[in-house]
């Protein structure tokens, strides 16, 4: 298939293709003599794969080791690599937490009128005591 029927089929811009293909992603099954691209199902999975994977949160550079670990089998060793994502999640949603429980108390001790100077809010990100 050409790449314009792999990028539809896969549900995903030509472009996008052609950047997985720079960063080593994703590889043409071969070049016609014009010098054409020509994909096969192998190169549809890996596409969709790599989609999956980035709606998963994974990172260009997970996905390639993600790649080479399913190109090898390794259940166990993919099994590490997305309980490290679900680790990473977990830690950014904690992270995400705090900052909303923060600014909720900013929010808080905010009146909603006044002067600028006297704003908690723009206090704390200036690091200003309130007045």
């Amino acid at each position: 298939m050409s790449i314009g029927q792999l990028a539809k089929r896969a549900g995903v811009p030509i472009d996008t293709v052609r950047y997985y293909e720079r960063n080593g992603l994703l590889t043409p099954a071969h070049r016609t003599a014009a010098g054409y691209r020509h994909y096969g199902d192998r190169q549809l999975k890996r596409l969709r794969f790599i989609r999956r994977a980035k709606a998963l949160g994974f990172t260009l550079d997970d996905i390639r080791g993600l790649l080479t670990l399913s190109d090898e089998q390794d259940v166990a060793t993919v099994k590490q690599a997305a309980q490290r994502k679900v680790d990473d999640i977990a830690q950014r949603i904690a992270e995400l937490e705090r900052i909303r429980a923060g600014l909720l108390a900013l929010i808080a001790a905010c009146p909603g009128h006044g002067r600028a100077e006297a704003c908690p809010i723009l206090n704390a990100l200036s690091g200003e005591p309130a007045p």
